[in-house]
């Protein structure tokens, strides 16, 4: 998702001025073409349900309904399942070595069906990622409970416990606060994310790579250190890896890419791969930028779609009480949620689908290519073109969705009270291209949101405003930093637990282990 945000505000610079005045106006200040409160999906959205234009020399389409966005993600999946080839994210995978910038290709196919099989073995329906996520929760919880009563940013301690989720999942590492090497990773990923939300204009223009840019030579320094420390873990994995059940996603992708090249030595060619790239394989750098790529997809978002979910809350605090409500009736203070009580907590994933509804983290999908000549809504699209599904539009879009500036949980529950998704909610994409790790991501929404709200009440702080709904479109669609306060729920004052501190509830686990 790095380079969402670059398109876009380099769009909203566009089109913010008049259609007949585009030349030059790339290059127009952000801050002054797309304000806080104009994010540029809604700007696009001004023009039309689906039209072209050109982005410096591409030629680019923009999808702004459920329509025409079915066509491109489900209807001609394949078709436009192709990826513009950036100078930024080149750097950032190696070459399009990773799953969400990589051309469709039958290796990349190889690649993503590898990467799938080792997310199935932490995803919904197993205990090893809900142990891991239940761990960071209870490590969260104990730092909001030393804070209570005192107004605070929920920024850190939320970005701090989505990173050691990934950080266990990929390598196996739990970190307390202030470790140095949670530190490293948190700089060196915030790094990455705050060069590239200031400027793409080096994808449109790579020339512009051979004039000073402090901001790529920054981006670069960030992906070294990143690269460094995971090539570390990498190797010390390489000498541990035994078979059997895998500790975490690299033993799960080196044991797939072990399978996968003995079956190559054994004449066993991969599914559709051609002579060239099946003596390519999958390298270690495949490996290594998927495990980079769950930092870069995975970090970012769920703890931005966690900041939007309570600075919702705090505009709505009667949605936040009919949620304790459900999570009192159903798991009570005896124990945590864990994932089988999904299924009975259906308001409480109303609420969540409802936010990323509201405020998509990725308001433009990662921009798609057509891989021969198509056409979306009767319009011919030739092969090469660039194609923006802008899910603001969608998921704000009138027709679908009754009052759709209104935060309404209710519409994601049908007249019994039981979840319902409409058809037109993609938060994470759809078709060949829908996100790799959807469910991993929505099972950590659910355990992180489940978890605070069992066990604390959060209102706003005292003297201080509501925060902000606008948001800030950066690397992703982000809310205005705000601050809040933490009350403990009854049943959970000043209870803690005997590891490292960790809240306990009655007659409840510690640590979320099993």
């Amino acid at each position: 998702h790095y380079i969402i945000s670059s398109i876009s505000n380099s769009l909203a610079s566009m089109l913010s001025e008049c259609r007949t005045e585009i030349r030059g106006s790339l290059f127009k200040n952000k801050q002054e073409a797309s304000p806080y409160h104009t994010p540029a999906p809604i700007i696009l959205h001004w023009y039309g349900p689906l039209y072209a234009l050109y982005l410096g020399p591409h030629y680019t389409v923009v999808v702004n309904t459920y329509q025409h966005a079915r066509e491109v993600l489900l209807q001609r999946g394949k078709e436009f399942a192709g990826r513009p080839k950036m100078l930024t994210t080149e750097l950032l995978t190696r070459g399009g070595k990773d799953i969400a910038f990589s051309d469709y290709s039958p290796l990349w196919k190889t690649h993503r069906r590898l990467v799938h099989n080792s997310f199935t073995l932490f995803g919904e329906g197993t205990t090893k990622l809900q142990s891991i996520v239940l761990e960071a929760v209870e490590a969260l919880c104990c730092d909001l409970q030393a804070s209570r009563g005192h107004a605070i940013d929920p920024d850190p301690p939320l970005m701090r416990a989505v990173t050691n989720v990934v950080c266990t999942l990929v390598f196996s590492s739990t970190y307390q606060p202030g470790d140095p090497e949670l530190t490293t990773v948190m700089e060196y990923n915030d790094g990455i994310v705050q060069t590239i939300a200031r400027g793409g204009l080096v994808d449109i223009f790579p020339w512009l790579r051979f004039l000073p840019n402090q901001t790529l030579t920054t981006l670069t320094e960030c992906i070294a250190i990143r690269d460094q420390l995971l090539s570390k873990k990498l190797e010390e994995h390489k000498v541990s890896l035994i078979s059997g059940e895998p500790r975490d996603l690299l033993d799960a992708l080196l044991q797939g890419q072990t399978r996968i090249q003995h079956n190559q030595g054994s004449g066993i060619r991969g599914q559709g791969l051609g002579a060239e790239q099946e003596e390519e394989g999958i390298s270690d750098d495949h490996v290594l930028m998927t495990a980079a790529e769950a930092f870069g997809a995975g970090v970012e978002t769920t703890s931005t779609t966690l900041l939007w979910v309570l600075a919702f809350l705090l505009h709505h605090p009667q949605v936040q009480e009919r949620v304790q409500k459900e999570l009192d009736e159903v798991v009570g203070c005896g124990r945590s949620p864990d994932v089988s009580d999904r299924t009975h907590l259906p308001y409480l994933d109303s609420v969540i689908n409802e936010v990323m509804r509201i405020r998509p983290v990725s308001p433009i999908l990662i921009p798609h290519t057509a891989l021969t000549h198509s056409s979306i809504g009767g319009h011919s699209i030739c092969k090469g073109s660039r194609v923006l599904v802008n899910m603001w539009a969608i998921h704000h879009d009138p027709e679908h969705w009754d009052q759709p500036e209104d935060f309404r949980p209710e519409r994601f529950l049908d007249d019994n009270g039981q979840r319902f998704t409409p058809s037109c909610f993609m938060p994470f994409g759809a078709g060949p291209r829908v996100c790799v790790g959807e469910s991993l991501a929505r099972l950590e929404l659910f355990l992180f949101v489940s978890g605070l709200l069992q066990r604390f009440s959060f209102s706003p702080a005292p003297g201080v405003p509501l925060p902000d709904l606008e948001g800030r479109l950066g690397v992703v669609l982000q809310p205005l930093r705000y601050t809040l306060t933490v009350t403990p729920r009854p049943g959970w004052e000043g209870v803690r637990g005997g590891c490292g501190g960790r809240i306990e509830g009655e007659g409840g686990k510690t640590g979320g282990s099993d």
